[in-house]
């Protein structure tokens, strides 16, 4: 069997951008030879890789490959970065994050990666708090900003905290407070999202013997805001997401508030790519402001 470089990061590059056509421009090829790339490795592993359908997914010999393939990549990738002795990293990556951090913390970051690594493309993947670890160990991603994770990870950084918050109608009772209490928002009634806030909008209240119980649950952030503005409730969110409050709204910080520790990761169990480990290098720490 002899299997290139090269056809592993087509494989990887066709994957990820769900097209042939896609995975020519990322690669800098024709879409021939994208084409015909893929194919040998078809040949050499006996079997279809992707179902090239639109949009393309590999296929079961794909998924079992297709982990090996980014690990060899990443490190041979590292070995031509050591060779050429040099930092001057070029290439693109994938970075997931929950939506409030894309809203809140990722322009920052990647403004900042822009100066630090100026050919490095950066594709940013949305996702919920519990799938970042596992698109970050599958290869799905290849660096992530994880939400309150139990330790920080070897190679990982902090580099942001925000505050969960209370979001209310400018003609709530409760706006025109410096503070909100959090038995008064239970009171009204808690819209939550399911993509991770849940699980510490319950903690919060538990913390302070009240007892938790969602009026609403909805999965998009923008879904929970519209309920908010139509009177259906009240929310708490990440200050992160000030930037997505509608106008007629505002963000108040809850007296029983909890911080939220945001730390940018590199995959524990395969080779980090070295794109990924330089994006976390040239992050800087920083703290949001309590909303207000």
């Amino acid at each position: 069997m002899s299997i290139t470089v090269q056809q592993l990061r087509t494989l990887v590059a066709v994957v990820d951008e769900g097209s042939f056509t896609h995975a020519a421009l990322v690669l800098g090829n024709s879409q021939s030879a994208v084409s015909h790339a893929v194919a040998a490795l078809e040949r050499e592993l006996g079997g279809p890789v992707v179902e090239r359908d639109v949009p393309l997914v590999p296929t079961p010999l794909g998924l079992r490959v297709l982990p090996h393939a980014r690990t060899a990549v990443a490190a041979i990738t590292a070995v031509e970065v050591a060779a050429r002795g040099d930092r001057a990293l070029a290439g693109s990556v994938r970075l997931g994050a929950v939506p409030t951090v894309c809203q809140g913390l990722v322009p920052q970051l990647l403004d900042e990666w822009r100066g630090a690594l100026p050919n490095v493309r950066v594709e940013v993947v949305e996702g919920d708090d519990d799938e970042m670890p596992v698109w970050l160990e599958n290869g799905f991603v290849d660096v992530a900003v994880l939400v309150d994770p139990p330790k920080l990870p070897p190679g990982a950084k902090l580099i942001a905290i925000d505050e969960y918050a209370a979001v209310v109608r400018d003609d709530h009772p409760l706006a025109g407070l410096a503070e909100i209490p959090l038995e008064e928002l239970a009171e009204d009634g808690v819209i939550v999202t399911t993509g991770g806030c849940e699980a510490h909008v319950r903690d919060m209240h538990e913390a302070v013997g009240l007892t938790f119980a969602a009026r609403h649950r909805v999965r998009d952030i923008g879904s929970m805001f519209a309920m908010v503005q139509r009177g259906f409730g009240v929310s708490i969110v990440p200050s992160f997401g000030r930037k997505l409050v509608p106008d007629g709204m505002r963000m108040l910080p809850v007296i029983e508030g909890r911080a939220r520790r945001h730390v940018i990761a590199v995959p524990q169990e395969r080779e980090p790519h070295p794109i990924a480990v330089a994006l976390v290098e040239a992050a800087t720490p920083q703290r949001s402001g309590v909303a207000n």
